[in-house]
């Protein structure tokens, strides 16, 4: 699964951990900037592991504390991504206002987005539209893997400096660097979803930095084997399916009402493999093949349900536009492809991804198995990253709070289990529900969480939350 840095710079990285990173040259000071929000910057070395090479700039953002006099300090918050911060605190800052009860509440854009140095990839980020992520043939496959390499080469020579510098080993340098700025003595952290991935890097750096953590909807990338990685979000999936069509057997808003969903879905997905599904309502001879209905399939996110079973009548009585029509969302950062796909390496060998597949159709053959292929279809032909695996023995730091969502197919409870028996004293509290918890407004979790970030009290041993 992973590939490891050079020996040259690995042996250099105990002198580069040793010392914590300087702060800005100039000292952080702030200035408003709209939206309750004041910012900053400060200087970072663009390599932590040569850190007196060429410099960048990282842009911070704080909502302050409600009461400065009362505040127990500060919370770096990484809302996830990997994805500019500032620009979506200013668009979400309802969801984090509890916390400034007791915070300032800091972001930063993390190297290569926005308001820090930035990285503008010449090309247009490559997305599978016509076929989904499920590519239908190896030259589909190969058609796709150049468009991303072309994608890859123009993103790292638009790096310069940022060239193979954009993984969280760099940005856990970055968060070192921004605790000294403000002054803290330890660094109090919320994660959620990839921030995690950045949170579990500090732990390791830093450990003895480490005030209070939260980490939530937890990415595991210390996990050297890419098939137990995919087997947890897979068998989500294929459950969360399955809930989908207990919910239609109860709600008689759900247009399968009254109907075996399984059933319908069995035989929908087996007339497309045979036969693609016309879609007139998508264009000209458009349709829809078995691939593509399952890469259109969001069967883990509750709201999308009522549209799904719509979907799924339509095409069982012959009409598969909703599943041919390109979906109406917007994909993430072209960098956070490279980001990611430098954080947790998927092999990208055609042959590899279809021994996954079917390996994941073994335990979760409707639609779990789908699993194989993003990762590995956005990973293709992207330039070979210097990657720094994280250590899988135990870290010492203080206790940290950990959740995860039992319906989170993308980061799945097995993950979060796993890092919460790496960091000691870590408590683990098991969820009924899906991704950002706290984010989302899970009020179990958010009772949790502030009661954590205040006071460092820990849910008592065994806790769970029900669901919101």
């Amino acid at each position: 699964m992973r590939r490891t840095i050079t020996a040259v710079l690995g042996a250099g990285l105990l002198c580069v951990t040793a010392a914590p990173p300087a702060a800005a040259q100039e000292g952080l000071s702030w200035r408003d900037c709209g939206d309750g929000l004041q910012c900053g910057r400060i200087t970072v070395p663009a390599d932590w592991a040569a850190p007196g090479g060429e410099r960048i700039e990282l842009g911070l953002a704080r909502l302050p504390a409600r009461d400065p006099a009362a505040k127990k300090g500060t919370l770096l918050l990484n809302m996830g991504g990997p994805a500019q911060q500032i620009s979506v605190l200013r668009q979400t800052k309802a969801l984090i206002a509890d916390l400034t009860q007791w915070f300032d509440v800091v972001v930063s854009d993390p190297r290569g987005f926005e308001a820090s140095t930035a990285v503008v990839c010449p090309d247009p980020l490559p997305v599978p539209g016509k076929t989904g992520w499920v590519l239908p043939d190896r030259a589909a496959y190969d058609a796709f893997t150049a468009l991303n390499r072309r994608f890859g080469a123009g993103c790292a020579k638009a790096a310069g400096p940022l060239a193979d510098k954009l993984n969280s080993w760099q940005v856990a340098g970055d968060m070192e660097a921004i605790r000294v700025a403000l002054g803290e003595p330890k660094l109090n952290y919320f994660g959620n979803s990839y921030g995690t991935v950045v949170g579990r890097a500090y732990a390791e750096r830093f450990p003895h930095r480490v005030g209070r953590m939260y980490l939530d909807s937890v990415i595991d990338q210390t996990n050297p084997s890419w098939e137990s990685w995919l087997l947890p979000r897979a068998r989500t999936k294929e459950r969360n399916l399955h809930r989908f069509a207990e919910w239609c057997a109860t709600d008689k808003s759900c247009a399968l009402n009254g109907r075996n969903v399984l059933k319908v879905w069995d035989e929908v997905m087996a007339r497309a493999a045979k036969r693609p599904i016309p879609a007139p309502g998508a264009g000209p001879g458009a349709a829809a093949d078995a691939s593509l209905i399952a890469s259109r399939v969001s069967v883990s996110y509750e709201p999308s349900w009522p549209k799904l079973a719509t979907s799924l009548a339509e095409a069982h009585a012959g009409d598969a536009t909703q599943f041919a029509k390109y979906p109406d969302v917007v994909p993430d950062p072209a960098l956070s492809r490279i980001v990611m796909c430098a954080d947790l390496p998927s092999p990208t060998a055609h042959d590899k991804v279809m021994s996954l597949e079917k390996r994941l159709r073994s335990v979760a053959p409707r639609i779990g198995w789908t699993h194989a292929w993003p990762r590995a279809v956005q990973c293709s032909g992207l330039p070979e990253a210097t990657t720094i695996p994280p250590r899988e023995d135990e870290l010492r730091l203080p206790p940290a709070l950990i959740v995860s969502g039992e319906y989170d197919d993308a980061a799945p409870p097995a993950d979060a289990r796993r890092i919460a028996t790496q960091l000691r004293g870590a408590r683990f509290v098991p969820v009924k529900g899906g991704h950002a918890l706290y984010l989302y407004g899970h009020p179990c979790v958010r009772e949790h969480v502030h009661r954590y970030l205040s006071t460092g009290k820990l849910p008592a041993e065994g806790t769970t939350c029900g669901p919101a």
